[in-house]
């Protein structure tokens, strides 16, 4: 009798994995961005990434969230977050919405301020697989993924010049010290 219960159990294990494998390999599972999310998904992923947070230690920030952190903070965001989390007081950027999961607007609601800044930091600089979130362990240096942690965890107390900095340029409008690559018409 025991024996027939424990083949029942090994052959349903079985067939549970075989047909999680064909449910893959078969084409049938949902690839593109625009495919509806998979059932609990986003619940695993966002569980698996918090356990794997919980057994990390978080450093301590080596930069305050003073006012020329955040400054320098805000230059590096605007150069390379901003295209995919966007900037304050500005519709999401189109990449996002191309994107699944659509990346979070960092400053939208509250964003990551309820976070530690150790958090951000590991979040930048290891990136997240699976979501287009990549690694700028490479990219940055640790103090310029710092001040972007601090600036996103203080987004919501920010002032008006690190605002400024977070402004999009008008279009057509070039910024000072460079210069147009149109040239003038030769006279001949």
């Amino acid at each position: 009798m025991l024996r027939v219960f424990v083949v029942g159990v090994v052959v349903g294990v079985l067939l549970v994995i075989g047909g999680t494998y064909y449910y893959f390999v078969s084409g049938m599972a949902p690839v593109a961005t625009a495919d509806p999310p998979l059932p609990y998904e986003k619940k695993i992923a966002s569980k698996s990434k918090n356990a794997h947070m919980r057994k990390q230690t978080m450093p301590p920030s080596l930069v305050a969230p003073d006012e020329p952190n955040l400054l320098a903070g805000a230059k590096v965001y605007k150069e390379q977050c901003a295209s995919c989390h966007g900037l304050p007081d500005q519709p999401p950027p189109a990449i996002s919405e191309g994107m699944y999961p659509h990346s979070p607007l960092l400053f939208k609601g509250k964003g990551v301020t309820d976070d530690p800044p150790g958090e951000t930091h590991w979040t930048i600089a290891n990136g997240i697989r699976l979501t287009g979130m990549p690694s700028f362990r490479n990219t940055l240096t640790d103090t310029q993924v710092w001040q972007v942690a601090q600036l996103l965890a203080n987004a919501d107390k920010i002032s008006d010049s690190v605002k400024g900095v977070l402004a999009p340029v008008p279009t057509g409008v070039i910024p000072a010290g460079t210069h147009s690559t149109a040239t003038a018409p030769s006279s001949k």
